[in-house]
């Protein structure tokens, strides 16, 4: 991951080949380009090659792919996810934040390190699964997903590494990409089983993907593209979001100046009372903290893109069938695009400094037809959480200070990350 972030920084924003061997993809890295590759033309470069092979066998046809499978998939949920209807959920959020956080209480009072991804799953899981699940998959079933979309992350390393290996040839982590695959399906199948010919007329992920399955005519397809969009909206909802949350606190503890600002906010609007979607309003800076905490770690780091037809792009001909590579981990790095940009400095995101800066240097959602439709709900979620943690602890120690990535699906620490917090005395 080093040397291809530090590719992109000598590259200047050019069109460049990286070496990978036999794999020789182009990365864009211009804003310019970015642009054009995910809005101005988007549809000459797919969601399709041998980077999409690994992740295609966990959500084949749905909202994760590209083409009708796509198109569809995207039709049924975008009203799920519209900033109208999150917001008008937003009071349940809150609450069930709240519920998620309150679990933290027993290690704050007895002085016991807190494993973090554990933590921030649970708390997201509760509000997901309440939210946008219906209570549909139970807590208990939403603790064995986490570790097996965890798995998958981190499984298929070798597969992005060597693309070009059949599958009939056994890498590392194919067995642990198997096992975590079967443990998904073991919970969204028989999801899928009890809800397909009786939707009910909810409004959540579940009842609305089997509505519309049942309208096309259901059968075995339908039901499998009812499944593949359920593990790809618990894929992106729980496992990305409190992976996200994870990288937080080690930079909280590393920039004490940055936690105190934003301890100070949350306090003065907040107090230690729960948190409500109507305080959020009132809190720029945690909502500036959660957006450079995008810029230095975005969820999808990778988004890999076959070109359908030839196209020059930056004085480069891209031919028929080859692979781009776009990363906002690395756009958000470069020295072309930001100032500092290895410092964690929340500031960059207030109005006065946010101006003029081009709208594809920082794209941690992606961009175009494909934005990813939780951006909404991740953004609102964070800010809850944060605020919600924050309001009622104060942040004594983490560890390691500074976390560092491994490549996989989406980021995340190498390290195992750890904190210990203090109950905030109650007013």
């Amino acid at each position: 991951m080093s040397a291809v972030l530090q590719i992109g920084r000598e590259s200047g924003g050019d069109v460049v080949r990286v070496n990978l061997g036999p794999f020789r993809p182009y990365l864009i890295t211009h804003p310019d380009h970015l642009q054009h590759v995910l809005r101005g033309n988007s549809a000459n470069y797919r969601r399709d090659g041998v980077l999409w092979k690994p992740l295609h066998r966990l959500f084949g046809e749905s909202v994760m792919a590209d083409g009708p499978a796509w198109e569809e998939s995207r039709r049924v949920l975008q009203p799920v996810f519209t900033a109208k209807n999150v917001e008008a959920l937003a009071a349940r959020m809150a609450e069930a934040a709240g519920e998620g956080i309150d679990e933290l209480a027993a290690p704050a009072r007895s002085g016991l390190p807190i494993d973090v991804p554990s933590a921030m799953a649970r708390i997201v899981n509760r509000v997901v699964m309440r939210i946008f699940f219906g209570d549909k998959i139970s807590m208990a079933d939403a603790q064995r997903l986490a570790p097996a979309f965890d798995a998958v992350g981190t499984s298929v390393i070798f597969r992005y590494l060597l693309p070009f290996v059949p599958y009939r040839v056994p890498l590392p982590g194919d067995r642990a990409f198997g096992n975590a695959v079967r443990t998904i399906d073991d919970v969204v199948i028989p999801l899928v089983d009890r809800h397909k010919d009786k939707p009910g007329d909810g409004d959540d992920i579940v009842s609305v993907l089997c509505r519309a399955a049942g309208s096309a005519g259901g059968g075995p397809d339908a039901a499998r593209w009812v499944r593949d969009n359920l593990v790809a909206m618990l894929a992106t909802a729980t496992e990305t979001t409190a992976g996200a949350l994870t990288w937080l606190w080690p930079l909280l503890q590393a920039h004490p100046e940055v936690a105190a600002s934003l301890r100070q906010e949350i306090g003065h609007v907040v107090g230690n009372g729960p948190v409500r979607p109507a305080h959020l309003a009132a809190l720029p800076y945690t909502k500036q903290v959660v957006q450079e905490l995008l810029r230095l770690f975005p969820v999808g780091w990778l988004f890999p893109r076959m070109v359908v037809e030839p196209e020059v792009l930056g004085g480069v001909l891209l031919k028929k069938g080859e692979t781009i590579v776009i990363s906002p981990f690395i756009t958000h790095r470069m020295e072309a695009f930001w100032e500092r940009p290895e410092e964690f400095d929340p500031g960059r995101f207030s109005g006065r400094r946010s101006s003029g800066r081009h709208r594809y240097a920082y794209f941690p959602f992606g961009g175009g037809p494909h934005q990813c439709l939780g951006m909404h709900v991740f953004m609102l979620e964070a800010q809850l959480i944060i605020a919600g943690i924050l309001s009622r602890f104060d942040l004594l120690s983490c560890t390691p200070e500074v976390a560092t990535p491994q490549m996989g699906a989406s980021l995340r620490p190498r390290q195992r990350v750890e904190i210990t917090l203090r109950p905030l005395p109650r007013t």
